[in-house]
């Protein structure tokens, strides 16, 4: 049974960034890769494996009642995307899976619109992959019980939250089970999921922001100075105000507050933090909204950076009445199967864009709050840096 069963089990902002690459910028083209933070090495023969299932990935079609739960619930792709989405078919030629010395490389490449697809099912395929060749197995008692006890916790100190695990997750039947006891323990507690398959599976909002590759991307248009702002700009012109949340840290929140401006702060819902101390992410944010003249009140916070229930509810309680707050927790809900079983960390960026295919390839870099959260090449890094005044 291949691991990648519909079109739909993919994270929510793959959709929104494709159809947004589509409007603005129809003939762009990117290379994603691979990265394995841990540097972790894989089993003899894993990539024919990862590439295996890639290749079934090429029979997946939108089924009509998928389409109907798109079309009714998320209005803001428009029919010519979702009829778009009728007849996408994934290419596995656009996908090159190598394994050497036991480290494994994945890149695709080809048109922005179609490869950024590819990102989040290929990070599920290698994270079950990888626990199934290994011989590792889920504690089916302990990942219910914890499950359970973490979304009742959730529940009781009214922590609104999302479920963003599908990059690492164990396994889909993880997630997927996962999902139904979160909306069975949590209540109204739980939003929703990112996984656009399960929503519709289980009846849940669809939630989601935009990735760092779009920011990336419009470095390497407009430069780094001004990579925000025009991410910024271009996603208002093609939602028009929805999806409202806004990623700070693609290269570091400070240089992304400086691009901030007065008209994003009333347009953009919420912000959202994926790296760094989210204590000082908060006083940031704050600081700024009131320089804005902005009441942060009516603003929220979403915290996304490695969270567990606790670390949810010290931030919430950080953020007080100040600032509204809600959270996108993954890995801990997704891969707290087993008490030896730890979730990979493991990623897909964008490395490389051009406007057209005549072009030549522009790198791309993504700066963190973090420092092992950069990516890129170090030359580009350091250009990106001493550009923003980081170096």
């Amino acid at each position: 049974m291949a691991i990648i069963k519909s079109i739909l089990d993919t994270d929510l902002y793959k959709f929104t960034t494709s159809y947004a690459y589509a409007k603005l910028f129809p003939r762009a083209c990117g290379e994603f890769e691979f990265v394995d933070r841990s540097n972790g090495n894989y089993p003899d023969g894993f990539d024919e494996l990862v590439r295996k299932e890639l290749d079934e990935m090429a029979n997946l079609r939108l089924s009509r009642e998928e389409e109907a739960f798109v079309r009714s619930r998320m209005t803001y792709l428009p029919p010519i995307y979702v009829d778009f989405l009728k007849g996408f078919r994934f290419d596995p030629s656009e996908v090159e899976v190598t394994l050497v010395n036991n480290k494994l490389a994945i890149r695709t490449s080809g048109l922005l619109y179609r490869i950024t697809l590819w990102e989040t099912p290929i990070l599920a395929t290698v994270s079950e992959l990888y626990f199934q060749a290994t011989g590792q197995y889920p504690e089916d008692h302990y990942m219910e019980e914890v499950a359970i006890e973490k979304a009742k916790k959730l529940k009781a100190n009214n922590i609104r939250f999302s479920l963003f695990g599908m990059r690492r997750r164990f396994s889909f039947d993880v997630e997927d089970r996962v999902t139904a006891l979160l909306k069975q323990y949590a209540g109204n507690s739980f939003f929703g999921t990112s996984n656009v398959y399960l929503a519709y599976k289980h009846n849940l909002h669809v939630s989601g922001t935009h990735p760092h590759e779009w920011v990336q991307f419009h470095a390497s248009i407009y430069g780094y100075k001004m990579a925000n702002y025009m991410a910024m700009e271009d996603w208002i012109n093609v939602y028009d105000g929805d999806l409202g949340t806004v990623l700070t840290d693609t290269y570091t929140t400070d240089v992304f507050l400086r691009n901030f401006s007065k008209k994003h702060a009333l347009l953009f819902t919420s912000l959202r933090q994926d790296s760094g101390d989210p204590f000082v992410f908060i006083e940031k944010v704050i600081r700024r909204y009131e320089e804005l003249r902005v009441d942060p009140k009516l603003k929220y916070l979403v915290f996304s950076d490695s969270l567990n229930v606790d670390k949810a509810i010290e931030i919430k309680k950080h953020c007080g009445d100040r600032i509204g707050s809600t959270f996108g927790i993954g890995t801990n809900l997704t891969n707290d199967v087993g008490h030896n079983i730890k979730g990979m960390n493991i990623v897909m960026k964008l490395f490389r864009c051009k406007m057209t295919a005549k072009e030549q390839w522009q790198e791309c870099v993504k700066l963190s709050d973090v420092d092992g959260k950069h990516t890129g090449s170090e030359r580009e890094i350091r250009i990106a840096q001493e550009t923003l005044g980081l170096a």
